[in-house]
């Protein structure tokens, strides 16, 4: 499963694209309303590309152009809503950014959207700041929620603080290794040209972006 999967490719070979930190996506789950380090709209506009929001402020803290609202409900994973940001132009005086829904423009006619085109892992960071990183969604959080999805449907959540996700990302790497996924995704990043130790590097920073499942305990 691989959200970002263009966004990676050009970040091995420029590190021009994702290189500022992203405004996230976001997720109501348990009734408490997380950030997203993950963007589950994206393989579906990648295969519904004429589906992706129009006319929204692109900028390099927000490349993809709007903000998802995701929620769990029921065991399973919905849309909520999209929104793009706008010049809002009625005050010559002052022009101001403002947010509009384009969820029916985006889902025309369709009610209780269910992400069953997203089969991954969710990573939810919560708490407080431990390092802030200028690029992507690399900053660190006090805590982190990690949610298994199938087809959208929750399997199960595992809570980590912030020192014992680094060796879970770690295990989870090394069993990500032995599988045929892994080769497959290292094949593809390889074409660019970067080293076996960068990609393995890469790759095991991550980790929850490339593997559909937790894959150990």
């Amino acid at each position: 499963m691989k959200f970002l999967i263009a966004t990676v490719l050009s970040t091995l070979s420029c590190f021009t694209s994702f290189a500022t930190a992203q405004y996230p996506d976001k997720i109501f789950f348990e009734g408490k309303e997380y950030n997203l380090h993950s963007n589950p709209l994206e393989s579906y506009f990648e295969k519904n590309p004429d589906r992706r929001p129009k006319g929204g402020l692109n900028s390099t803290g927000l490349w993809r152009g709007y903000v998802a609202t995701f929620e769990m409900r029921d065991s399973q994973f919905f849309v909520k809503d999209i929104q793009i940001q706008y010049w809002d132009t009625t005050d010559k005086k002052s022009y101001d950014t403002k947010w509009k829904s384009v969820m029916t423009e985006v889902f025309p006619g369709q009610k209780n959207i269910k992400v069953d085109w997203l089969s991954g892992l969710l990573v939810l960071p919560f708490g407080k700041f431990v390092n802030y990183v200028h690029m992507g969604y690399g900053s660190t959080y006090e805590k982190y929620l990690l949610l298994e999805i199938n087809k959208g449907n929750y399997i199960r959540s595992k809570q980590f603080d912030y020192k014992d996700y680094e060796i879970f990302k770690n295990k989870q790497f090394k069993a990500f290794k032995k599988t045929d996924e892994y080769k497959e995704t290292k094949a593809k990043l390889k074409k660019d040209g970067s080293s076996d130790e960068f990609i393995d590097s890469f790759l095991r920073s991550f980790v929850t972006q490339y593997t559909s499942r937790i894959l150990t305990d």
